[in-house]
């Protein structure tokens, strides 16, 4: 008897330690060191020990999820940036060659880092599992919130990455850690 796709799914997750746990509230992050497209070095603790806040974007150059939101994202870079918050955006998908991320990178303007995630070590690391998910880091590089950047439905659009850095930024505990994330799957 054949095995039925349904039982080779769950046997390949079986088999590669099944999906990846996102990163808990509140826990430090692994330390990863990459190259980003633009060739300068990029160690995470060390960005984090350098900035109030890290905001590490999952994006994608297909997504149509990932490219609504480019723009948001990149429209709070300048205004986060000078209050001492770092944006990294990082491609995770094996379908998109770090020359296809490049030439995306170039035409949409991205003055912030960008890291090809060639073997997913900075995704699988945190748990990540769409393109757009955001994860916001603190300062010792520990977890403060995790999800997406607004809610896209005029009834839930709600700021949470910008509620969440404004937070941090006034000291306080973030209000709504997590929230949902939504988009396409990151391509393993």
């Amino acid at each position: 008897m054949r095995p039925r796709p349904a039982e080779l799914l769950l046997a390949a997750l079986l088999l590669s330690g099944g999906p990846a746990r996102a990163l808990e509230i509140g826990a430090a992050a692994a330390d990863r060191h990459a190259t980003p497209v633009d060739g300068k070095p990029f160690a995470l603790l060390d960005a984090a020990r350098g900035h109030k806040a890290v905001v590490v974007m999952f994006l994608s150059t297909v997504c149509p999820y990932a490219s609504y939101y480019e723009a948001r994202f990149q429209a709070m870079f300048a205004p986060y940036e000078t209050k001492g918050i770092l944006f990294v955006a990082v491609y995770s998908n094996k379908t998109e060659p770090r020359d296809e991320v490049a030439r995306h990178v170039k035409k949409r303007g991205f003055v912030f880092p960008v890291i090809k995630d060639e073997d997913l070590r900075i995704a699988d690391s945190m748990g990540a599992r769409h393109t757009p998910e955001v994860f916001v880091l603190d300062g010792d590089a520990r977890l403060r919130y995790h999800g997406r950047i607004e809610g896209k439905e005029k009834s839930l659009r709600s700021p949470d990455l910008r509620n969440a850095l404004d937070c941090m930024l006034a000291g306080a505990p973030v209000k709504t850690a997590e929230a949902k994330a939504f988009g396409c799957a990151i391509v393993r």
